[in-house]
């Protein structure tokens, strides 16, 4: 099978940070499908791994974690799909990646694609949707609600990074399953417009002091954060911000942070990492199969959209380092999507 993988971490300008090769294809057993790849979406985490990881053995690495396909093989205790279903998924960090034509992956972090999004507009979502639907209930425990209501609970949600993957998927499932006013961070007038039409009540400019912005939109005090990106930067802002017993969550990499400073208001702190479930094979780890159909039904009732910003065409090895090289600059919107190989 044609595949995209590395032997060595190089810079994304070096030819070979990654290639285009031929591997086996993979053998469904257990609780795996066998998926033909038809989409792919591209994440920082994509570019974490090749950057810090070396392949092991001399063998290429294949990396990638959010696809669309179709399944085309099952293994014996398989009993949520069948051959010939269109699924999206995000996969597992310790197993080859989605930058293939036939990947596995495990059943119960796989969802039914959403049928009224093309393959590349539902790959968009896996990794991203995951991420934001565990921090949002998972870790802030906003309370859920009906997309039809449009009651305001009282609680008022930061969300910093909101112009990015994990920002875009996140402010529509907040606006849509829950009555918190969301106040969205972008410093661009392209990523203001973009949060906006997701549905954030309120823009404020991260380059900025934060604490003016928000007491001059008279929203009352935020009760919850979600910080996606520069934690590090920002969080002695967010101890300061907070109501007591607000609630911080991240999913970025902050070298340093003084969490002595969320005492005096008895905050808490919570570390979103969505491959925990599948690394760990924890007990409920069907929960991400479970809301992927959820959110998939979200985006058939009209409810989401999705978040794919760029196409860059085939899945090749070129298109890739292309994606990832955007990604590396930090000013992408919405997501990078590739189609076919």
């Amino acid at each position: 099978m044609k595949a995209i993988g590395y032997l060595n971490s190089l810079p994304i300008t070096d030819t070979e940070s990654l290639l285009d090769i031929e591997l086996p294809q993979p053998i469904a057993t257990g609780h795996d499908l066998l998926v033909k790849i038809k989409a792919i979406a591209v994440n920082p985490v994509d570019y974490k791994i090749r950057q810090n990881m070396a392949s092991e053995n001399g063998e290429y690495k294949v990396i990638g974690w959010d696809a669309v396909g179709e399944v085309i093989a099952t293994g014996d205790e398989v009993s949520k799909f069948q051959a010939g279903d269109i699924v999206y998924y995000a996969g597992a960090l310790g197993r080859q990646g989605s930058n293939a034509e036939y990947q596995l992956v495990d059943e119960r972090i796989v969802g039914h694609k959403p049928k009224s999004l093309s393959d590349s507009e539902a790959a968009a979502l896996p990794l991203t949707t995951i991420t934001a639907y565990e921090l949002l209930f998972d870790h802030l425990a906003l309370a859920q609600q009906d997309p039809e209501s449009k009651e305001k609970s009282g609680d008022v949600l930061l969300v910093v990074g909101a112009a990015g993957g994990v920002g875009s998927i996140l402010v529509q499932l907040a606006k849509q399953l829950t009555g918190a006013t969301i106040i969205a961070t972008a410093s661009r007038e392209s990523s203001q417009a973009w949060v906006t039409k997701l549905g954030a009540d309120h823009v404020v400019d991260h380059t900025k002091p934060l604490q003016t912005q928000i007491d001059a939109l008279d929203v009352g005090q935020v009760t919850h954060v979600a910080s996606l990106n520069c934690t590090e930067d920002y969080f002695d802002t967010y101890t300061e911000l907070l109501a007591p017993f607000g609630k911080i969550a991240l999913i970025d990499d902050p070298k340093t942070m003084n969490i002595h400073k969320i005492k005096p208001k008895s905050l808490s702190l919570h570390w979103e990492f969505m491959f925990a479930r599948s690394m760990f094979e924890a007990k409920d780890m069907d929960k991400q199969g479970q809301l992927l159909n959820r959110v998939a039904e979200l985006v058939d009732l009209g409810h989401i959209q999705t978040t794919a910003g760029k196409h860059l065409g085939k899945i090749n090895a070129g298109n890739l380092r292309q994606a990832h090289e955007e990604l590396e600059s930090g000013r992408s919107i919405g997501k990078i999507v590739l189609e076919g190989f």
